[in-house]
Parts: structure tokens; C-alpha cells; sequence
């Protein structure tokens, strides 16, 4: 995973009114233009903001993305997939200290 493509996306989306309309209207298209893998793709277009976040991708930069409700994330519906991750500083299970 290339977690800067990630991070990429979500500010340029914060940042470009374009960038926000194509995403809610062809995500896929969207994407083409950032350095993504297949898997960080599928990942996005699901909302899959746990999962991309265990990868490494910055969870603040992916909240970026429920100001819009782009790519089916609300504030509640990030905050819920986000409470389900597994903090990836602790692989062995440990204390997570993200505030989750």
C-alpha cells in the first residue's frame, strides 16, 4: 500500500470542488488521477476507512472525507468503522492509545 495515494486523495478532496463533485458522481474515475493501488481502491470504495487506517493511511485526512459524505461516509458511520480497527502501532494486541 502506498498510504501517500491515500492521503493524496483525502486532502485533494478537502481542497478541490471538483475533485469532491467527481468522487460523488464516478468515485472510480475519481481515483485514477492519484497513485492507488487496486487494493487502496476497493478499500475507498467501500468506505473501508478501518482497514485503510490499519494500512497506515492517515485517519485524519480519511475523516476529511465525511465532510462531504463522500464514498458513503458520515461523521457516525467513520466514527463506527473506525472504533472497530485495530490500532496498528500495537500488532500484538496491545493498549491502543489513539482515544478510540
Amino acid at each position: 500500500m502506498s498510504v501517500y495515494g491515500v492521503n493524496k486523495f483525502c486532502r485533494t478532496a478537502l481542497h478541490d470542488r471538483d475533485v469532491r463533485a467527481q468522487i460523488k458522481s464516478d468515485p472510480a474515475a475519481a481515483m485514477e488521477k492519484f497513485p492507488l493501488t487496486a487494493e487502496e481502491k476497493e478499500l475507498l470504495l467501500a468506505g473501508d476507512v478501518a482497514a485503510l487506517w490499519e494500512r497506515g493511511a492517515s485517519g485524519f485526512l480519511l475523516s476529511y472525507l465525511t465532510r462531504w459524505d463522500l464514498l458513503g461516509l458520515t461523521v457516525e458511520v467513520y466514527s463506527e468503522r473506525m472504533r472497530g480497527a485495530r490500532d496498528w502501532r500495537f500488532p500484538q494486541g496491545g493498549v491502543a492509545t489513539s482515544g478510540r
